[in-house]
């Protein structure tokens, strides 16, 4: 369990020494607030939607997350590039265990970042229902970033080049989180949309958020989380299967 640990607090001090990112990372979510959340709002609210910004909020929150998560693969190839990796590796210990550590400090450094991006949308106008909405939210929030953060590690163990995780955030990442109901609602969608939306996990995850910050959910706040929990199984197990075949 101590290498689990000390992979988590080594991703986490890597985070918060990094301000310039951290500062540099709000850009995107600070666009779609502005440009959509409040452009669009009037369109939202003459189709009887109520406010577009408290709907687009919490997808606002899971797109960070989603990506910081993702690029957790990333710090892997790095770590390959640079030989932190082969020092790890050689470690007396299993190397599901590096992996866990890996994907726990993805995972709390997107929550972080989601943290982040919450209180930027409370300046911008985002009200939850309730003050106890919030950390049961960020339960959610939490279960979206291991999620995602595994599935980054499964992904980084089997590249080797920068490229292929380019390839892997146009044809991958964007298509989870444009499919994921973060920007429209999912009632009333086209068969097709409509069945993509619902093999994208990331839906589940902004929906329960939605549900839990709003009062909002398209499928149900349990039937969310038992999803996102399944996936998570699922991702994990891919990440241990390959981090146990990696070579550097």
């Amino acid at each position: 369990m101590g290498v689990i640990y000390v992979l988590w607090q080594r991703e986490v001090k890597k985070y918060l020494r990094s301000r310039a990112q951290i500062i540099a990372s709000l850009g995107q979510p600070l666009m779609y607030l502005a440009v959509l959340g409040f452009g669009l709002g009037a369109v939202f609210r003459r189709a009887g939607e109520g406010s577009y910004l408290q709907f687009m909020a919490p997808g606002v929150i899971g797109m960070t997350v989603l990506f910081t998560a993702m690029f957790s693969g990333i710090a892997m190839l790095w770590d390959r590039q640079f030989g932190f990796l082969k020092e790890t590796l050689v470690a007396p210990v299993p190397r599901v265990q590096i992996m866990l550590g890996k994907t726990l400090g993805g995972a709390t450094v997107a929550v972080m970042q989601g943290l982040l991006v919450f209180v930027v949308t409370l300046l911008a106008g985002f009200r939850p229902t309730s003050v106890m909405a919030v950390p049961v939210a960020f339960l959610l929030i939490a279960l979206i970033a291991f999620v995602f953060s595994a599935l980054a590690t499964a992904i980084g163990s089997s590249l080797k080049e920068m490229a292929g995780f380019q390839m892997v955030m146009n044809f991958l990442v964007m298509p989870l989180w444009f499919l994921s109901g973060a920007l429209y609602p999912l009632q009333g969608l086209p068969a097709v949309l409509a069945v993509l939306t619902r093999i994208d996990p990331l839906t589940y995850g902004i929906d329960g958020v939605r549900g839990t910050m709003i009062g909002t959910t398209h499928f149900g706040i349990g039937w969310d989380v038992g999803v996102l929990v399944a996936v998570g199984i699922v991702f994990v197990a891919a990440g241990a299967w390959q981090f146990s075949k990696l070579e550097v």
